[in-house]
């Protein structure tokens, strides 16, 4: 009995891990807009290190964290510059296929001369 149920114990766990992380990410905000995530980085960056201190503290280990360094980054900014570069690539594509097609077709005239 115990055998059969223990399967299903387990995937009961991985659905309400799983739940419970979606639940947290879109009720973050990490789901909305790009203003909404830089938003909540924003707030991760000033709450991550205190809380890590204090379980530290808690679990009566005295290690000292690192500080976070310093990096300007803008997920607004990179999404954008990843569509540019994904949709400027695509539209470039057929001019590029074509190039390399005669650029090819050349290269094969000129060896068989």
């Amino acid at each position: 009995m115990a055998s059969k149920i223990l399967p299903v114990l387990k995937l009961a766990t991985k659905v309400t891990v799983a739940g419970g992380a979606l639940y947290v990410v879109y009720d973050s905000g990490l789901l909305g807009s790009s203003q909404q995530g830089t938003e909540v980085l924003g707030k991760a960056k000033t709450a991550i290190p205190p809380a890590i201190n204090e379980w530290m503290k808690y679990f009566g280990m005295e290690a000292q964290v690192p500080t976070l360094p310093k990096i300007e980054f803008s997920p607004r900014q990179a999404w954008n510059s990843g569509v540019r570069t994904t949709i400027s690539t695509l539209s470039d594509g057929p001019t590029k296929i074509c190039d390399f097609t005669s650029q090819g077709f050349q290269y094969l005239k000129d060896i068989a001369k």
